[in-house]
């Protein structure tokens, strides 16, 4: 699968659950005829007019340009109003009837490689659960793009890790879910042995058990929700055990934080 049928695949899942009636996205390049990185624009799901399509934005300018530079997600309730960007494609905002907006970065090897959003041709905002399926396809797309990279490479090792990572994570729920305490313990050495015990980076740092179980899951390519069905969790809750082992990791992504917990012997790697 193609970095590019990744991005469309997300954008019809953004588009499918969280209401936008636009979803759209553009790689990050530098255009043939410009200096300087731009985010251009031709992947949409919805309705439009047209006018977004191959439309290059400058980083640092509009919604997505500044999403790259500050490397996080915004919204705004009214593009052509909001103070917080540049105006620079109001013209074009106007053109397709764009209120509210969302943008999310997707990051591989602590580069912006692209952008997702998420727009409504309301005056209504977006709410919290578009904004939170935008972000999350967002990092599942960068957990897949990098799967897809390393597949290229290597992809028996590949195919490998995530077997292991898959068997980890099973026997770690299989262990709590035994009442014979010989029997839990005996599982956990086993789960243990798939783990690397001369760690790269972090050989101090501690999850919690429930710490651990998110980041393999999400080393899966699962999204938070997908991470709290398996572990029968809340999202939010979910989502607060990957903001803590992150901290610990010192990571900025979910994608760097699977790669440090690798690196630390936390996860098979």
């Amino acid at each position: 699968m193609s970095e590019t049928t990744s991005v469309r695949d997300a954008l019809r899942r953004i588009r499918r659950s969280s209401g936008v009636s636009l979803a759209f996205a553009g790689m990050v390049s530098v255009p043939p005829t410009r200096q300087r990185q731009a985010v251009r624009l031709e992947h949409f799901e919805g309705a439009t007019r047209g006018a977004l399509n191959g439309v290059a934005v400058d980083v640092g300018h509009g919604l997505g340009g500044k999403v790259v530079t500050m490397r996080r997600p915004l919204a705004v309730d009214d593009y052509l109003r909001t103070p917080h960007i540049t105006h620079r494609y109001n013209p074009i905002i106007a053109t397709e009837g764009l209120g509210a907006m969302a943008a999310v970065p997707v990051i591989v090897d602590r580069s912006p490689i692209a952008v997702l959003y998420g727009a409504v041709h309301t005056d209504n905002p977006l709410g919290g659960r578009a904004f939170d399926i935008l972000a999350d396809e967002a990092r599942a797309l960068e957990q897949r793009i990098v799967a897809e990279r390393l597949s290229v490479a290597s992809p028996d090792r590949d195919e490998l890790r995530d077997r292991l990572t898959d068997a980890y994570s099973r026997l770690r729920r299989l262990q709590r879910s035994v009442a014979d305490e010989t029997l839990a313990a005996e599982i956990e050495r086993i789960g243990d042995g798939l783990l690397d015990d001369t760690p790269d980076v972090n050989p101090a740092v501690r999850l919690t058990q429930r710490e651990q179980d998110v980041l393999a899951l999400a080393a899966l390519g699962h999204g938070n929700a997908r991470i709290a069905e398996e572990l029968g969790i809340g999202v939010q809750t979910a989502k607060g055990y990957m903001k803590d082992a992150m901290a610990k990791l010192g990571a900025t992504t979910r994608l760097e934080a699977v790669v440090l917990a690798r690196r630390s012997g936390l996860l098979p790697g």
